[in-house]
């Protein structure tokens, strides 16, 4: 079997041709054959996430571990604060959003604190 390596410009707008092709790829049937069967119920439950895999598994499988480093990367998020809890933050200088995530983090795994903001 050949290999045929293409690069794919992800910032351009999909051709004419390109959007036909994935009309005509949607409407066709899974073809389900020795390498790619079906999956029953108990093979899903076999699946695990990246997060779970112990350092063990993920020193045997590289990819693995970029998927964890991935998963556990820092995700943005939008808060909506009030305008003196943003002055307050603020007031603490450079960095204040990387302090603001600590006290997140810090007030999620304390249950005692989490049960007062409830």
């Amino acid at each position: 079997m050949a290999y045929v390596r293409k690069k794919i410009d992800i910032s351009a707008s999909p051709t004419k041709e390109q959007l036909e092709m994935l009309e005509r790829a949607s409407k066709m049937p899974f073809a389900f054959d020795e390498d790619n069967p079906p999956l029953t119920e108990e093979d899903l439950k076999g699946f695990k996430h990246v997060s779970e895999f112990t350092e063990e598994e993920l020193e045997r499988f590289a990819f693995l571990a970029k998927l964890k480093k991935y998963d556990e990367s820092k995700k943005t998020v939008s808060l909506r604060l009030p305008a003196k809890t943003i002055r307050k933050a603020k007031s603490l200088g450079k960095g204040y959003t990387s302090i603001l995530a600590r006290i997140i983090e810090y007030g999620l795994d304390h249950e005692e604190i989490l049960e007062k903001c409830l």
